[in-house]
């Protein structure tokens, strides 16, 4: 039985990675900049605005989690979700998020499923410290389809954020030695889902109905994939303030192998990884994969899903007992995970396992 992948779900990592070479067309309006020159930075580039100031602009989605939301018939949690994708990139750059606005795609408007989706919105963004100032609603009902008949939605995010120049993290100054310092993850987040999706739900072809509560969960199955992404900001913010962070990563897409584009401004360097306390959903996806349909290989997994950490900062050795503890005292809990080495490549040390990641 031939085992199952994210690209076989419906996410093919070479294709979209081919995709996004095509931003090399928006290279031409960097020179726009009103202010000065941008900054590249390794997940994005922040651009300056008077004085010292740069503003770091995102804009994320929440994927195939809604299909979630709709299948629980649950939506006043799918907002924190779309806030957290936001900001939590935001903070790679060592930018404080500032406002957060949503667009929100629907197959009818509906006043009370915009009412459940907006409570999601606000205590997201009460949480990050971020206003809403805006948001829009569109009704593209030849569009969006859904799992619900009429309650089809789909929703992106944007976030901006502001830093001084001399509080960026750029990713240039990381060296072999350093600690790698993970954040708990609240569990799968919204990354990977259209994967999970397919091996645990029998909606998509997976096992299990929305309300079993298999083992070794402890609720019902879709309660559990909902669980909304946690946001970072608070700690990340609180963690600038005393300790020099050389690198941040929002473990979301392609999960580990993001700490890839780090290594891309900080030559000669690889990412070693040692402590791995995954939820039991992820065990739980593993373990039905491979009674479905042979498995989901270790390496496939890390390359998917955050595995219990889903934000890491880079400092210092000499400062992670600072980090950890600043980072502990405002309330996530938080580990060192790795090291940086200087042999080039991500290596996992997972149970009895060495796993080592490489690009599709």
């Amino acid at each position: 039985m031939r085992r199952i992948t994210y690209a076989e779900a419906g996410v093919d990592r070479r294709v979209r990675a081919e995709s996004k070479k095509a931003l090399e067309i928006l290279r031409e309006t960097y020179g726009l900049s009103r202010y000065g020159e941008v900054v590249q930075l390794p997940y994005g580039v922040v651009f300056p605005f008077r004085g010292d100031c740069y503003l770091d602009l995102v804009i994320e989605g929440v994927g195939t989690k809604v299909l979630v939301a709709q299948l629980a018939e649950k939506y006043d949690t799918i907002g924190v979700d779309g806030v957290a994708m936001a900001v939590n990139d935001v903070i790679r750059s060592g930018a404080r998020p500032l406002a957060v606005v949503d667009n929100i795609h629907v197959q009818v408007s509906n006043p009370t499923l915009v009412r459940e989706w907006l409570k999601g919105v606000a205590k997201g963004a009460s949480e990050a410290g971020c206003v809403v100032p805006g948001g829009e609603i569109g009704d593209v009902s030849e569009l969006i389809k859904g799992l619900v008949e009429g309650k089809g939605f789909d929703m992106v995010f944007a976030s901006i954020g502001e830093v001084s120049r001399e509080k960026l993290i750029t990713g240039r100054d990381i060296k072999s030695g350093d600690a790698i310092i993970g954040l708990r993850s609240s569990g799968i987040h919204s990354n990977g889902v259209t994967l999970a999706r397919k091996v645990l739900f029998r909606q998509w072809g997976g096992k299990y109905d929305p309300f079993d509560v298999p083992e070794p969960l402890n609720r019902e199955l879709v309660y559990e994939i909902l669980e909304p992404t946690r946001i970072y900001v608070k700690p990340i913010m609180a963690v600038l303030e005393d300790v020099k962070v050389k690198g941040a990563v929002h473990i979301t897409g392609d999960a580990y192998l993001k700490f890839n584009r780090l290594a891309q401004f900080s030559k000669d360097i690889g990412f070693k990884f040692t402590n791995f306390k995954p939820q039991p959903i992820f065990k739980l996806i593993q373990d039905t994969a491979r009674e479905l349909y042979g498995g989901i290989t270790d390496q496939e997994m890390f390359k998917t899903f955050n595995m219990g950490w889903g934000f890491a900062v880079i400092v210092n050795p000499a400062e992670k007992d600072k980090a950890l503890d600043v980072l502990e005292k405002s309330g996530v809990q938080a580990e060192q995970i790795g090291q940086v080495t200087a042999t080039p490549g991500i290596k996992i040390h997972y149970g009895n396992r060495k796993i080592t990641l490489a690009q599709d």
